[in-house]
């Protein structure tokens, strides 16, 4: 393991640094397992090198001052998952054409600016993002961090500044803008502001050379959010995972039960939601050895991945292993069963393995209803038909069809074709590229068509 110590001195207490999760602006939104892990990455990177760390949850379904009424308190249930408060409020006027309620989710901005006045000391807030049509909630905690506390820098990190970096720039507020993984370049950004060096560096290249995310943070622990890797080895057309991180790289799967452990002792916490994306990659490597490791110790934990798990590598053996070791929540990545769209999108499955795939999850234990399938819908192209043709196919294999609407990501290999099919300016303005829009809808798939798939769904 290599770890950078820059020098030997026993430090002082360095900065007061703010962390921010921000506000989330949508049509609709719903807490399935989100944590903002990246940023509590980076909170437990600064403790790391003597910084202080305070941190303002937009999104804390728990926030003591919201309103105590409780047909207005968002409901919970015991996975960890649920609702987030939510307010009403007056949509951008690039999506007025859509005729539903557009939301502010999370406390109410008169709680920000109060819990803004507590930190009136800090040197410096961090701010993360999430997707690219989130920009509104990111942009209006920035306008009211610089109204409370005008000669503090802030910083904008997430998602949305490294896959829209130049509207970022141009249109967020912030002072600096962290377009890429940020330990390493909040450590450099820290050092040219403050002119500190930082006295310890984590190996980029060793992933269990981090501390821990600073989970003591959140105020009341339902979940907790772990990795096992970053990236991806595959290069679907349709995803941001080779932009956000250019390499795959993954844990020991041993000190991953290290942290599991280790924040159920400290925390009594039961439910934990993977974020990998590639987590079933090369079982032999990582999940099989975590869920034997999990089992040799008697861990009792329920498990739960709301991103797409990769169904080629279901066998008989890995099958059981992820039921006898409480894995409750798992979704897999189909997304169609058109074979010409599945080679164009990248090939990582095919119709046979998932029949194959299911009947291994079903002999194992898993219910119908349990095996969720993502199909994507929407894609430049794409007709009703190849949907409808989807969700029969994933009924008659015996699991669930769970539609996703898809959202162009710049970069990513399907931009080009969803630039020339969108009839909205996906280029210019990322709110565009919000889902709720079909924003490659076209007359092979419309709204109405849409609608009809949704109520076929209904009815399964």
């Amino acid at each position: 393991m290599k770890i950078t110590v820059l020098y030997d001195k026993q430090p002082v207490m360095s900065k007061k640094i703010l962390l921010i999760n921000p506000w989330i602006y949508d049509f609709a939104a719903y807490d399935f397992w989100l944590k903002p892990l990246g940023l509590l990455y980076l909170g437990g990177l600064l403790r790391r090198n003597n910084h202080q760390v305070d941190f303002i949850d937009c999104l804390d379904p728990y926030h003591p001052d919201m309103p105590q009424e409780t047909r207005r308190r968002p409901q919970r249930h015991s996975y960890g998952d649920g609702k987030f408060f939510r307010q009403v409020i007056s949509a951008p006027d690039s999506l007025k054409m859509i005729d539903r309620n557009y939301c502010r989710y999370g406390i109410l901005p008169e709680i920000f600016t109060d819990e803004l006045k507590k930190h009136k000391d800090a040197d410096i807030v961090l701010i993360t993002s999430m997707m690219t049509y989130w920009y509104p909630g990111v942009f209006e905690a920035i306008k009211i961090i610089k109204e409370v506390l005008p000669s503090v820098p802030v910083v904008l990190g997430g998602k949305y500044a490294i896959l829209c970096s130049e509207h970022a720039l141009k249109y967020s507020g912030a002072d600096h803008i962290v377009a890429g993984p940020g330990e390493k370049q909040i450590l450099l950004l820290l050092q040219k502001i403050f002119d500190e060096e930082p006295f310890f560096v984590p190996d980029e290249n060793n992933l269990d050379s981090y501390p821990y995310p600073a989970f003591d943070l959140i105020r009341k622990i339902e979940q907790l959010p772990l990795i096992t890797s970053r990236g991806c080895p595959y290069r679907c057309s349709y995803c941001s995972s080779h932009i956000l991180n250019d390499k795959f790289q993954r844990r020991d799967p041993v000190k991953v039960v290290d942290e599991i452990e280790y924040w159920q002792n400290k925390t009594g916490v039961v439910n934990f939601s993977f974020y990998d994306d590639a987590l079933l990659v090369k079982p032999e490597e990582m999940i099989i050895p975590l869920l034997r490791e999990v089992k040799r110790r008697a861990l009792s934990c329920q498990f739960h991945c709301p991103n797409g798990l990769h169904l080629r590598e279901i066998t008989k053996e890995l099958s059981e292993l992820l039921y006898k070791t409480g894995f409750k929540t798992i979704r897999f990545g189909f997304e169609t069963s058109d074979f010409n769209r599945q080679i164009q999108t990248g090939g990582k499955v095919k119709n046979d393995e998932l029949r194959l795939a299911v009947n291994h999850l079903k002999n194992a234990g898993y219910k119908t209803r349990e095996i969720g399938i993502y199909l994507l819908c929407g894609m430049p192209g794409q007709s009703a038909k190849e949907v409808s043709d989807s969700i029969e196919f994933v009924r008659e294999c015996g699991a669930k069809p769970v539609l996703t609407e898809y959202s162009p990501i710049p970069g990513t290999k399907m931009w080009a074709d969803a630039v020339a099919s969108s009839p909205f300016d996906i280029q210019e303005e990322p709110l565009y590229h919000n889902n709720s829009l079909l924003p490659c809808q076209n007359n092979d798939f419309s709204f109405a068509a849409y609608a009809e798939l949704k109520k076929k769904l209904k009815n399964i």
